[in-house]
């Protein structure tokens, strides 16, 4: 969600078996609903609010004055939670390595993350930005394979499908950023002349608009196999999305600054009342939904939160059309069909791998602690 950390608690929690309380009894289907329609709800939530905060950012609000308190927010609503529930996991004292990795964590997941996709988002559309995060399972295989957290066997036919499932969602947002053409607002210069710059101008802020987009996918990717190396020492992700969130927002005010002389809204034609408004009502949502997809990750595991992504992308289409004007032309959805038909299977070759594994661990009856790497680096907010 956009001003609020990406690389949220419920992206980092390792997975769990899903077999405590699902599928027996009509606890089990009632509980089943439930979860289902909160994960709807969470990701068209993070489209409503990503279709509000386009026009604003449209009106000249600069992304790093919203990222920076949008943050603030976060870090202080989920500031509670990490008291209440994880305060007994803490360790006695911070050494050097753990500060150092927060810091990274904040400056990756919060200033560059969404200073990318805020302005990848104004220069392009919900839509479009809502479905780039999708990548992130392939890229984290890919870099993830590179650092060797991954296992990468070419004879393996998971290996296989997740190499395939990486190029389909590649294929795929390259499709839908190529083949859907930049909205121009009725009033443009395009409209009134046929000046060649007033032509050129929507479609090369279209192509910056997809490389930070692209640039903001891949920071997040990194952002979270950082976080698995994390969880692994630190197992607290509503302290670690607490912490980062708020050295994030230091970070990011203090980028504006050095790069602008002062920390201000920019050069909106909206109140600084509004804006507050913005950013508290963003914080509240996104630290429901922190809450909510750390608990359905405890209960069903990433793979079942994962498969409610594309919700958010569809949802900002719809909503999008409705109250932007924009519409997704057929060459971008038919490019959209083929990102998500890669995401889900990377998640379904993720699952089988999975499966295979703890089935080797419990014939062996020995703990492979090389595999406690892969289990957080499947799920992204």
């Amino acid at each position: 969600m956009a001003g609020a950390p990406a690389t949220t608690a419920a992206a980092v929690v390792p997975s769990l078996p899903a077999l405590r309380d699902g599928g027996v009894g009509g606890r089990g289907c009632w509980e089943d609903g439930a979860i289902s329609l909160g994960l709807v709800a969470v990701q068209l939530a993070g489209a409503a609010y990503m279709v509000v905060v386009t026009p604003v950012l449209a009106l000249g609000l600069d992304p790093l004055f919203l990222v920076a308190f949008g943050s603030l927010t976060t870090g202080l609503l989920t500031l509670p939670f990490a008291l209440k529930v994880e305060r007994k996991k803490w360790p006695s004292e911070l050494n050097n390595r753990l500060l150092l990795q927060f810091v990274l964590l904040a400056l990756g997941g919060v200033t560059g993350f969404q200073a990318l996709m805020l302005h990848g988002m104004n220069m392009t559309s919900p839509a479009i930005a809502s479905a780039m995060p999708n990548l992130a399972p392939g890229f984290i295989f890919v870099i993830s394979g590179c650092l060797g957290f991954e296992r990468v066997d070419l004879k393996c036919r998971y290996t296989k499908a997740k190499i395939l499932g990486t190029v389909l969602c590649l294929g795929g947002a390259v499709a839908m950023s190529v083949l859907q053409s930049p909205a121009v607002p009725p009033g443009h210069a395009l409209h009134r002349s046929m000046d060649r710059a007033a032509v050129a101008r929507p479609h090369r802020d279209w192509v910056v608009g997809c490389l930070c987009l692209l640039g903001a996918v891949l920071v997040l990717s990194g952002t979270i196999v950082l976080q698995a190396v994390t969880m692994l020492h630190f197992p607290s992700p509503f302290t670690l999305c607490s912490v980062t969130s708020l050295i994030g927002a230091v970070l990011t005010a203090a980028f504006q600054v050095v790069t602008t002389g002062r920390l201000s809204l920019g050069t909106p034609q909206i109140s600084l009342e509004i804006v507050l408004s913005l950013v508290l009502v963003g914080g509240l949502v996104s630290s429901a939904c922190i809450t909510f997809q750390t608990w359905a990750l405890e209960k069903k595991g990433p793979v079942m939160v994962s498969m409610f992504s594309p919700t958010q992308t569809v949802g900002s289409a719809i909503f999008s059309t409705i109250f932007l004007g924009r519409v997704m032309q057929t060459g971008s959805m038919l490019g959209m069909v083929f990102l998500f038909s890669g995401l889900y299977v990377v998640l379904w070759a993720k699952k089988k791998e999975g499966q295979v594994l703890a089935a080797d661990r419990m014939a062996t009856d020995q703990q492979d602690n090389d595999d406690d790497m892969e289990k957080p680096l499947l799920f992204r907010d």
